[in-house]
């Protein structure tokens, strides 16, 4: 079944989303060659703690962390290491928070220093495919609408997108329905109406779109091994349009 908000509620995602965004923002502070990923996750949760939220993800599902934190061919929940980070890398960073009983869950694929031109179109393809995901959620179009346009957008540039992981429905769950896929067939799937709530996520690899699961049974990763970048934003729908209710605003300015 899928939940759909009220003003109030979509209000207090916001918030949730919202520190997830200046967390993120935190967290750019730090990413350089040489820095280790388990001490993010630690500046992370302190700072969710220090601004009243609690870590979405610690303890969800028997996960370790506060970060799913994802490096290279890493594609989405990465257990933060202590293995340095180094220059040429790219590393996603997805992280939750929960406060006022409400989630809010967003992503993002930093770059370490110089990277290549190709992984960098990589990641400006697959941010922009986030957008263009919603632009399409809006009244009077179905989810296939959205999962077609990130799809054909990506897929265009010869990238593979992951079919194992999908975007979400969010609210007093990290993980409500309706799935938002990055991959579908135009007018399928639920109709989209006012007070929808969802995480948009593409998960795009360079190479094939093949994946499969590491030894630590969490962390998926490419089968050709090569780069992969994850954008996410939170997304309402009110008086019919789409209103992103996290930012990257703290990231990139």
């Amino acid at each position: 079944m899928i939940y759909y908000k009220t003003a109030e509620e979509i209000e207090l995602i916001k918030k949730s989303s919202r520190l997830v965004s200046k967390t993120l923002g935190e967290l750019k502070k730090h990413i350089e060659p040489g820095v280790i990923p388990l001490n993010l996750d630690k500046i992370a949760e302190t700072f969710i703690r220090d601004n009243k939220g609690e870590p979405g993800f610690l303890g969800l599902y028997d996960f370790p962390n506060t970060l799913c934190i994802s490096v290279n061919e890493e594609v989405v929940h990465g257990i933060p290491g202590k293995k340095p980070l180094k220059n040429g890398d790219i590393i996603s960073i997805d992280c939750g928070v929960l406060m006022n009983d409400f989630y809010g869950d967003h992503a993002y694929t930093f770059p370490v220093g110089e990277i290549s031109k190709e992984v960098s179109q990589l990641l400006t393809v697959t941010k922009d495919s986030l957008y263009r995901g919603i632009n399409k959620l809006k009244v009077g179009n179905r989810i296939g609408d959205v999962s077609r346009e990130i799809q054909s957008f990506t897929e265009s540039f010869g990238y593979g997108v992951v079919r194992e992981l999908v975007g979400h429905g969010l609210g007093r769950d990290l993980h409500e329905e309706p799935d938002i896929p990055n991959f579908g067939i135009e007018n399928t799937g639920p109709k989209i109406k006012n007070g929808l709530v969802v995480a948009i996520e593409p998960m795009i690899n360079l190479g094939s779109k093949e994946v499969e699961q590491a030894e630590d049974g969490w962390t998926i990763i490419t089968k050709d091994r090569k780069q992969s970048a994850h954008f996410e934003h939170n997304v309402a729908v009110i008086k019919g349009e789409p209103i992103i209710l996290s930012t990257f605003e703290f990231i990139e300015s």
